[in-house]
C-alpha cells in the first residue's frame, strides 16, 4: 500500500487527517535506539553496558524531577518526558547491543579466531548462500551467514556459543542449503572485520554434513523459488534474471550489467525484497477485499494472511522480516481506521527490530526501508495534495509524489554509499512505476502455481517478462544519460551532509519565497552546468591514444580507431566495470576484441564488452588453458554470432590509426611457473604514432624468450602496459629493453596478491618512466600533446573502490 492509498483509506473516518500534525510520539525512542545501537556496534560490550547504566541513571533522575514539576510547569514537563523517552531509547539500544557483543567477543571463540585454528562446528543457516566472484585462477566462492551452535577446536573440547559466523566455501554442496538447515562442517577460523555481530569467519575445507531438514516454511519457500527460476529459464537473460529478483529478491541469475544500471539509475531497491513488494502483493488482496465489501478488521486479517504467505515465499530471512514489518504498519493503520497510527507503528517497529537484532542498525537496507517508509507517510501525501490543489490530476499527482518522496528521503544513504547523486532517479522510478506491480504479481503467480502447473508458471513468467523488459530498458537508457549523476562526498560525511541539506530544504521550502528561489537556482544550475557537462565532460580527453580502465584486479585496455570505435584488449573480471568504462569512453563498436589469455581477470567481464555493442571478431591465444575461461569465451562468441579464432606468430591487424603486431609467445611455453600466463599474447601497437607494448600477464619465462628471439628495438615503446598487474615475476632485462616513458599498471584496490611489486615500480621509475596505477588513479588515458605523452587521470568512482 502506498502512503497515498493509506491516506485515502482513512479520509472517511478522519476528515482532518491532512491538517493534523504528524504523530511523532515514538520517534525519539526509535531514533535513539537506532543510533545508540549503531554506536555500540563499533565500541565494545563493556562500553555499551556503561552507556546503558549511565543513561538509565539520568533517565530515572529526570523522571523523578518531572514528576515533581509536571503540575507547576506543564510545558517543561511535556518536553522533559520527550527527553526521558529518548534516554530510554538509548538504554534499550546500548543494552541490547552490549548483550550481543558479549556473545560475539567471547574469549574462547576470539582466541581461536586470532590463531586461525582448525575447528569443527555445528551451524544453523541464517540466509541463502551468495556467490561471490573468484579471483583469477581460484574457484568461485560461496558466502553464507550462519548461527553457531557449538565448535570443537584443536583440543577437541566442545564449546557452546550461540554466535554468528560467516562461512566461505567453494564446495558446490553448500550452494543449495536452505535457511534453518542444521549442519556440521570443518575449516579454519579467522577474525571478522567488526562493525556487526559476526564473531568469526570460517573458511570451510569440505562439504557440509546436513542434520535433519529445515522447517516446512523454508522447504515450501525453496520449492516455490526453484519453480520460479525454472519458469524463467526459457526467457531472455535480462528479464529472466530480473523477474525473480523483483518478486523474491533472488538475484542469482541477474546479469551484473543490469544490476549496475539499476544502481546508477537509483532503481536498485527493486532487486531486493522491500516494503514495495509487500505493498504490491497485499495491495492486490486489499483491492479484492474492498471489492467484496469486507470490513476493516476482516480486510486486515485477509491481508495479514497474504503477508504471511509472501514472507514464506520470499523466505523469512532478516531482510524479508524487516520488509514485512514495514508492510504490516499499513495494515495496522487500516485496521484501526487511522492513517496517523502508521507513524507511531513505524517508531515501534524500528525499536523492536533493532532491539531484537542490533546488527540492523548498521544495515544500509534497513536504513533505506525506514527512510522510504517515512517519506511515503510524511512527505508524499503533502506533495500529492499540493499538486492536486494546483490542478494536477489525482493519479498523476500520486505517481509523481511517491517516487519523489522516497528518493528524497533515501538520497542521503545512497549518496553516502555511492559517492554520487543521481539526477535520473526520480524520472527513472516514475517510468518504472507502471511495470513494477504487474511484474511482481505475475512473478508471484508463476511461483505459486509452479509445483502443480509448470506450463502455467512458464506462461505467467512470460507475461511478467514484458514489464520486466521495460524496467531493464528504463535502467539501461537511464544509466546512459549524459551527466545523469553528480559526484558527491561518500561515506558518513557525505550522507550526513546531504541529509542536513535535505532537512534544511524541506523546512525552508514551507515559505513561498524560498520555494521560488530554490526553483530559480535549480533551473539556473541545469541550464548553466548541464550543457558544459554534455559538451565538455572532460572524459575521454581530446586526442587520447590509449586508455586503461579501472576494472578491479584485471585488465581492460582500449585503443581508439575513430569516433565511437576502438580495439579492446581483455575484458577484466567484472562485466559491469568493463561496460561502464567503455560507456564512459563512448565506445559503441569494437571491431576487434583481443583476449590475451583465459584467466578470469581477463575474460570475466566479456559480457560487459559485448553488451549493446557491435563486436566484429575475437582473437585469443592458441594455448587452451584454463579450459573454463576458453569455453566461456567460445560460448559467448557463439551466442552473439562473433567469430573466435586463435592467433600465432606473424599475426597483424590494421584499422584506422591502430596497428597491432603479435610479438609473443614466440612458441608454446610448457613447464613454466604459470603456463597460461607465459602463453599470454604480447602485442606491439602503434596508435597515432605512439608505440605501445601490451605485455598481457607474461612472466619471466616468456619475457626472456622475447628478449632472446627479438632485436631490442622491436620491444622498445614509449608506453608500457605492465605485465601481470606489476607482479614480482618480471625480467629486469625486458623492462630495460622496453624503456618506456610511461608505464601503466592495471591492478585492483587492496588486492591480496601483493600487486604491484614495489621493486618493479622502482626499477621503472629509475629508468625514467612515469608510473601510474588504476588502484590509486582510476581510469587512465594517454594523450599526445606537442610531441610528448601526457596522462590524464580520471580518478576512482565509488563503484571502483
Amino acid at each position: 500500500m502506498s502512503a497515498a492509498a493509506l491516506v485515502q483509506a482513512g479520509e472517511a473516518v478522519e476528515p482532518d487527517a491532512r491538517t493534523a500534525p504528524p504523530d511523532l510520539r515514538l520517534a525519539g525512542v526509535a531514533v535513539a535506539t537506532w543510533l545508540s545501537a549503531l554506536a555500540v556496534l563499533y565500541l565494545s560490550a563493556r562500553s555499551g553496558v556503561l552507556i546503558a547504566l549511565v543513561t538509565a541513571a539520568f533517565a530515572l533522575a529526570l523522571a523523578a524531577r518531572l514528576t515533581w514539576l509536571q503540575h507547576r510547569s506543564p510545558l517543561a514537563g511535556r518536553y522533559g518526558w520527550v527527553a526521558v523517552a529518548v534516554l530510554i531509547g538509548v538504554v534499550c539500544g546500548s543494552a541490547a547491543t552490549a548483550a550481543r557483543l558479549g556473545v560475539r567477543d567471547a574469549e574462547p571463540l576470539a582466541e581461536l579466531s586470532r590463531t586461525r585454528a582448525p575447528v569443527t562446528v555445528e551451524l544453523v543457516v541464517r540466509d541463502d548462500p551468495r556467490a561471490v566472484a573468484g579471483a583469477a585462477g581460484r574457484p568461485a566462492m560461496l558466502l553464507l551467514s550462519a548461527e553457531l551452535s557449538w565448535l570443537r577446536g584443536p583440543d577437541q573440547r566442545k564449546i557452546e556459543i550461540p554466535a554468528r559466523i560467516l562461512v566461505l566455501a567453494t564446495d558446490p554442496q553448500w550452494r543449495d542449503l536452505l535457511p534453518g538447515q542444521r549442519l556440521t562442517a570443518s575449516g579454519r577460523l579467522a577474525r571478522a572485520r567488526g562493525g556487526d555481530l559476526t564473531a568469526a569467519v570460517l573458511s570451510a575445507n569440505s562439504a557440509p554434513v546436513r542434520i535433519g531438514t529445515p522447517s516446512w516454511t523454508q522447504r515450501v519457500a525453496g520449492t516455490l523459488r526453484a519453480g520460479l527460476q525454472r519458469a524463467c529459464l526459457p526467457l531472455a537473460d535480462e528479464p529472466g534474471g530480473l523477474l525473480p529478483g523483483l518478486v523474491v529478491g533472488d538475484t542469482s541469475r541477474l546479469l551484473p550489467a543490469v544490476e549496475d544500471d539499476f544502481l546508477t539509475t537509483g532503481m536498485t531497491h527493486l532487486n531486493a525484497v522491500s516494503g514495495a513488494n509487500v505493498a504490491i502483493v497485499v495491495g492486490l488482496v486489499l483491492l479484492c477485499a474492498r471489492w467484496a465489501r469486507a470490513g476493516p478488521w476482516l480486510t486486515a486479517v485477509i491481508c495479514a494472511i497474504a503477508l504471511v504467505g509472501f514472507v514464506i515465499l520470499a523466505r523469512p530471512s532478516p531482510s524479508v522480516v524487516r520488509a514485512a514489518t514495514m508492510g504490516a504498519i499499513g495494515l495496522l493503520a487500516l485496521a484501526v481506521g487511522r492513517p496517523r497510527a502508521a507513524l507511531p507503528a513505524l517508531g515501534a517497529a524500528i525499536t523492536v527490530l533493532v532491539v531484537a537484532d542490533p546488527e540492523l542498525a548498521g544495515d544500509a537496507g534497513f536504513a533505506l526501508s525506514v527512510l522510504a517508509t517515512g517519506g511515503l507517510l510524511l512527505v508524499a501525501p503533502k506533495w500529492r495534495d499540493r499538486m492536486r490543489a494546483r490542478g494536477v490530476p489525482a493519479g498523476l499527482a500520486e505517481a509523481l509524489a511517491i517516487p519523489a518522496a522516497a528518493q528524497l528521503t533515501c538520497a542521503p544513504v545512497v549518496a553516502g554509499l555511492s559517492g554520487t547523486i543521481s539526477l535520473v532517479a526520480v524520472p527513472a522510478n516514475l517510468l518504472a512505476v507502471p511495470a513494477i506491480a504487474p511484474a511482481t504479481v505475475l512473478g508471484v503467480a508463476a511461483a505459486t502455481v509452479s509445483p502443480v502447473w509448470p506450463a502455467g508458471a512458464e506462461f505467467a513468467a512470460w507475461l511478467g517478462s514484458w514489464p520486466a523488459w521495460w524496467l531493464v530498458l528504463v535502467a539501461r537508457y537511464g544509466a546512459r544519460v549524459p551527466a545523469g549523476t553528480l559526484p558527491w562526498l561518500d561515506g558518513v560525511a557525505g550522507g550526513l551532509l546531504l541529509g542536513a541539506l535535505t532537512v534544511a530544504l524541506l523546512v525552508a521550502a514551507r515559505h513561498p519565497l524560498v520555494r521560488r528561489l530554490v526553483a530559480v537556482v535549480a533551473v539556473a544550475v541545469v541550464i548553466g552546468a548541464l550543457p558544459v557537462r554534455l559538451v565538455a565532460s572532460g572524459w575521454p580527453p581530446d586526442g587520447w591514444v590509449f586508455a586503461l580502465c579501472a576494472v578491479g584486479q584485471g585488465d581492460t585496455a582500449v585503443l581508439p580507431i575513430g569516433p565511437g570505435r576502438a580495439v579492446v584488449v581483455d575484458a577484466g573480471p567484472d562485466p559491469a566495470a568493463a561496460d561502464r568504462c567503455l560507456r564512459r569512453l563512448g565506445v559503441r563498436s569494437v571491431p576487434l576484441l583481443v583476449i590475451s589469455h583465459f584467466h578470469a581477470d581477463h575474460v570475466g567481464g566479456l559480457a560487459g564488452v559485448l553488451r549493446g555493442r557491435r563486436v566484429g571478431a575475437v582473437v585469443t591465444p592458441q594455448w587452451p588453458e584454463p579450459t573454463t575461461g576458453r569455453s566461456a569465451v567460445e560460448r559467448a562468441g557463439a551466442a552473439a554470432g562473433i567469430p573466435v579464432s586463435g592467433i600465432g606468430p606473424g599475426w597483424r591487424y590494421v584499422a584506422g590509426q591502430v596497428e597491432l603486431t603479435l610479438l609473443g609467445p614466440p612458441y608454446p611455453m610448457r613447464g613454466t611457473r604459470s603456463d597460461p600466463n607465459n602463453n599470454s599474447l604480447v602485442l606491439r601497437a602503434r596508435v597515432g604514432g605512439v608505440r605501445v607494448l601490451l605485455a598481457g600477464d607474461a612472466e619471466e619465462e616468456e619475457q626472456r624468450a622475447l628478449l632472446d628471439g627479438l632485436p631490442g628495438t622491436e620491444l622498445r615503446a614509449e608506453l608500457l602496459k605492465v605485465a601481470h598487474h606489476g607482479s614480482a615475476y618480471q625480467e629486469v632485462g625486458f623492462l630495460d629493453a622496453v624503456a618506456p616513458a610511461v608505464a601503466l599498471v592495471p591492478v585492483g584496490v587492496d588486492n591480496d596478491y601483493g600487486h604491484p611489486n614495489p621493486a618493479v615500480l622502482s626499477r621503472l621509475a629509475r629508468n625514467g618512466a612515469r608510473v601510474l596505477r588504476t588502484d590509486t588513479d582510476g581510469d587512465l588515458a594517454v594523450v599526445r600533446r606537442d610531441g610528448a605523452l601526457a596522462v590524464v587521470v580520471r580518478g576512482l568512482g565509488a563503484g571502483e573502490r
